[in-house]
């Protein structure tokens, strides 16, 4: 004889019930999001304004700009520097975390602090440690060294990148620390068996485990590089003294104080399609080796 799966129809109303409760969030979604999204795309076709049809004529504007080009190519350096150490740094964070428990609580908390720190409060300390006559700066005149100019050089660069990794090293080590607790035990306990060190069960098993992690925390944190531009502009302005720092975000901040609405829509979908052609890729990526 043949089974047939017993089937439980949905209720009377309860398509209605459940269209009601996704109504608010439906509605916000395409209020706050979809709508805004769909303007831009065909602001970036039209003149400044927004009453007549240029087609093209703004995307080639902006990728024919020197300032665009300067600004897109700091922000690829910077994403392509920071993400790699961030993720290195807050994964190394998080093994030390869980090897030192439950005293790791303690530092796990004192790597949490920046995050609670007013950006306001950043921009001061950076201006105090490292303006022309600021903190390190005094500090290398009295080992007898040059000063340095890290508001004026290539430097600025760097001090970037350093006041971001340790702005988000506690942010993203919170985010390893969940997806190591979500292996399973039972899976070292194999490879202890197998004779497997700690090394090997670091490469072997730690890390593939850590995959959806990975992606999360690398796709989060490649999101937050473009919130690095609040210290930046706070320290050196919308023109920073340091070609090094000009990023995407002054660009637009300064596009949209000119009300070049055209350009500034045109780059912020061009934006857009790479980080969305760059998720979707790193996606694939993964999702291969997994299978693999």
């Amino acid at each position: 004889m043949k089974r047939f799966e017993m089937r439980k129809k949905p209720a009377r109303g309860e398509g209605a019930a459940a269209a009601a409760f996704l109504a608010p969030s439906a509605a916000g979604l395409g209020l706050l999001l979809l709508l805004p999204l769909a303007e831009t795309v065909r602001r970036s076709v039209t003149n400044a304004p927004g009453t007549a049809f240029l087609g093209l004529e703004n995307y080639r504007s902006v990728l024919g700009n020197t300032a665009f080009q300067l600004a897109a190519k700091n922000t690829a350096r910077f994403i392509c520097v920071c993400l790699p150490l961030l993720l290195a740094a807050s994964l190394a964070l998080a093994l030390l975390v869980r090897a030192v428990r439950p005293a790791g609580r303690a530092f796990k908390t004192s790597y949490l602090l920046p995050m609670a720190v007013p950006v306001a409060s950043i921009a001061l300390l950076w201006q105090a440690l490292f303006h022309q006559n600021g903190l390190v700066n005094a500090a290398l005149s009295g080992l007898g060294l040059a000063p340095v100019d890290f508001m004026g050089t290539g430097a600025a660069f760097w001090v970037l990148i350093g006041t971001y990794l340790w702005k988000n090293s506690g942010y993203d080590m919170i985010l390893w620390l969940a997806g190591l607790d979500g292996i399973p035990e039972s899976v070292y306990e194999a490879a202890a068996v197998d004779g497997a060190g700690r090394w090997i069960t670091f490469w072997r098993v730690t890390l593939p485990e850590l995959s959806a992690t990975l992606f999360l925390t690398a796709v989060l944190s490649l999101l937050n590089t473009f919130k690095v531009f609040r210290e930046a502009y706070l320290v050196a302005g919308s023109y920073p003294q340091s070609d090094s720092i000009y990023l995407l975000q002054h660009l637009f901040n300064n596009w949209f104080l000119k009300l070049d609405m055209g350009r500034l829509a045109a780059a912020a979908v061009l934006v857009a399609l790479v980080l969305l052609s760059v998720i979707l890729l790193w996606q694939r990526l993964l999702r291969r080796e997994g299978e693999e």
